[in-house]
Order: C-alpha cells, then structure tokens, then sequence
C-alpha cells in the first residue's frame, strides 16, 4: 500500500501531479510537502527539470532572431519542444507507476538535495 501525503492524496498520484503543471507545480509540490521524500523528490526534479527546458527554448528562440542562421536555431528550438512535451508525459508516467526514475545527471543531484 502507498503512504499518502500531506493532502491525503497517494504519493503516485502526487508525484504525476508534481508534473502536471511542469515547474509550477512542482514548486507548489515542493513547498507543501514535507515528510514524504517520493514527491518530493519529483517536485523538485520537474521544478528543475522543466526551468533547464525552457532556459534552452528560450536562448534558441532568442539566437532564431539572428539573420541568416536563425532558421536553424528556430527549428532546433522545435526539437527543444518536443523532446519537452516527451519527457513532460514520460516523467508523470514514471511518477504515477512509482518509479522514482532520475534524469541523469541532474536526477542524482536532486535526489542528493531531497535526501539531506
């Protein structure tokens, strides 16, 4: 049996909605929960996940502005998108099976930071 959380919900389904509204709720995730370290550990891995994803988006949206050569950071930025949107749907499945799957290289470091 799953332990619940502080809103009495199951800790799987918290941890997909840690995802559900990308890095906004994984912040509200992360500053409401404070025992079960499951979600948040998905709170903060969507917090920082989802803040690294737009970052990029929005540094190629800003180079697709530069003549000639933009149209290539534009469709990267389309790439950005989509591996986003991916990743977006396969973490809340991982979350929701219970998995507590980390991104590499950042998934250690916030697991590192849940854990202290």
């Amino acid at each position: 049996m799953s332990k619940k959380t502080v809103f009495d919900l199951d800790e799987k389904v918290a941890g997909l909605l840690c995802y559900a509204l990308l890095f906004v709720s994984g912040i509200f995730f992360f500053v409401s929960e404070r025992e079960n370290k499951f979600v948040r550990f998905h709170a903060l891995q969507s917090t920082v996940w989802f803040l690294a994803v737009f970052a990029v988006w929005f540094v190629l949206g800003v180079f697709g502005m530069l003549p000639i050569i933009g149209h290539l950071f534009f469709f990267l930025q389309g790439i950005v998108w989509v591996f986003g949107f991916v990743s977006w749907i396969y973490l809340m499945y991982m979350a929701y099976k219970g998995a507590e799957f980390k991104i590499p290289i950042l998934g250690d470091t916030v697991w590192n930071q849940v854990n202290k």
